[in-house]
């Protein structure tokens, strides 16, 4: 094996995108994604049972398109990677099996990897946000239709701290559960952050969950939840708002709730985010998930980062989703750093804790 190079192969099925990605050591060969996405619209929702359908069907033409794309054969490949956890269970097993049989068919180590450890060690990529090497007092804000967390990157391979995370509704669900109660459809993010560019964000305030000073605490005796988000009680200030302008017979400003909505959400994960870094040492941040396409969590990350000192990293819009080039990227990572491959043992772990960057043999 190419230990400094290594070709690398990466799976992705945590969700609804099927993703097959190839690098070498921090190059990026190819980065191939095939979603279900138009699947879910009519449910409001990704439907679990129909994503892992789709990942079934979907893997195969996406491995060969990505082997093509990425002008390599398997036997060619050094390793694979694939996201064990976290995830749909179902959608995580396809993905995981699809590895494994792979891995037995070509001989090739095969490690498991964590999801959100992916999502910064694509930040690696040559061209991406932080290549080639990811700086000191590096930390990471994930924000997606499943998490919200901001991290303390100390090792890539095997040091990586949570800082801090949402309670309940993650902020990309909670953009879902808003735009279907303003009848804006799935997915609820572009939408809402389309129509919010015409709307008044000041016309209402809604709640910034755990922001009080019983939650927040000080930095010599931090609250419970000083790093912590909560959007389920935002999602409910909202459908209050909308019944009683309905009860009223008035017209719903749906433009000036979007855009308020928007405001309270990127608000809050931006202070705390902040906050969290200047109270760790964290310098540099690198900013991912679904969630990172945002126009407004972009420039407010952007402003208050510059504020305090923190320099903002932004992988291309494509990388920043799922996608298997993030995986890849990872277990490049882990080759390059000497550490053993998981073998094909592992069972994929839904709740996979964002400490654990790889399961063991």
């Amino acid at each position: 094996m190419n230990r400094s190079q290594p070709l690398v192969l990466g799976i992705e099925s945590s969700c609804d995108e099927t993703g097959v990605g190839i690098v070498r050591g921090t190059t990026l060969l190819t980065n191939t994604v095939s979603s279900s996405m138009d699947e879910h619209v009519r449910f409001g929702g990704v439907i679990p049972e129909i994503a892992s359908r789709a990942h079934l069907d979907a893997f195969v033409p996406t491995l060969r398109q990505a082997l093509s794309d990425g002008g390599v054969t398997l036997d060619e490949v050094d390793a694979i990677a694939v996201t064990s956890g976290p995830g749909l269970a179902g959608a995580l097993m396809v993905g995981v099996c699809a590895a494994k049989a792979l891995s037995v068919a070509t001989g090739k180590p095969l490690y498991a990897i964590n999801h959100l450890v992916a999502h910064v060690g694509v930040g690696l990529l040559d061209g991406a946000a932080a290549a080639p090497e990811l700086p000191e007092n590096l930390g990471a804000l994930l924000v997606s239709g499943g998490h919200t967390e901001i991290l303390k990157i100390n090792s890539i391979t095997d040091d990586v701290r949570l800082l801090g995370s949402t309670i309940d509704d993650a902020a990309g669900e909670a953009y879902d559960k808003v735009a279907r109660i303003l009848g804006l459809g799935y997915p609820g993010g572009p939408a809402i952050d389309k129509l919010a560019r015409t709307g008044n964000a000041k016309a209402i305030r809604f709640p910034r969950g755990l922001s009080q000073p019983k939650y927040m605490g000080t930095a010599e005796e931090p609250g419970p939840h000083r790093y912590d988000w909560s959007f389920s009680g935002l999602k409910t200030a909202v459908a209050r708002c909308v019944e009683q302008f309905e009860a009223r017979g008035e017209e719903v400003p749906v433009a000036d709730i979007a855009a308020a909505f928007q405001e309270a959400v990127v608000d809050v994960i931006t202070s705390k985010a902040v906050l969290a870094c200047r109270e760790h040492g964290i310098k540099d941040v690198l900013l991912g998930g679904g969630v990172a396409a945002n126009s407004r969590l972009r420039e407010l990350t952007g402003q208050r980062c510059a504020s305090a000192g923190i320099r903002l990293h932004v992988p291309p819009l494509d990388l920043c989703t799922d996608n298997g080039a993030m995986v890849a990227a990872l277990g490049a990572q882990l080759v390059m750093a000497g550490v053993g491959p998981s073998g094909i043992r592992f069972a994929p772990d839904s709740s996979m804790p964002v400490t654990a960057v790889s399961l063991p043999a």
